[in-house]
């Protein structure tokens, strides 16, 4: 399944500086896995030590947060949207 994700700007230095990249995968986890073998080194910024979603980092699926969905188990049919975004903090 060939999905569209669009990379925050701290990541694209992955990405060679591409806002938005090609992926395959049926599972937000096949995905990001996928974009790992293509843009070295993503997976670690988004995936913790345990292999879970970061806890500062949100996902989402055609608009819909992953973490009230299934996680990394999130469906990913073909032709959807994964919108990568970094917590911002401040005050």
């Amino acid at each position: 399944m060939s999905v569209t994700v669009r990379i925050p700007t701290i990541l694209r230095t992955y990405t060679g500086g591409k806002a938005e990249v090609s992926a395959q995968g049926a599972t937000l986890s096949e995905v990001i896995a996928d974009l790992e073998g293509r843009h070295t080194g993503i997976a670690a910024r988004v995936l913790d030590d345990n292999g879970k979603l970061r806890r500062f980092v949100n996902v989402y699926v055609n608009d819909d947060d992953v973490r009230f969905e299934q996680g990394l188990q999130t469906p990913t049919p073909d032709g959807s949207s994964v919108s990568v975004i970094p917590a911002v903090a401040g005050g």
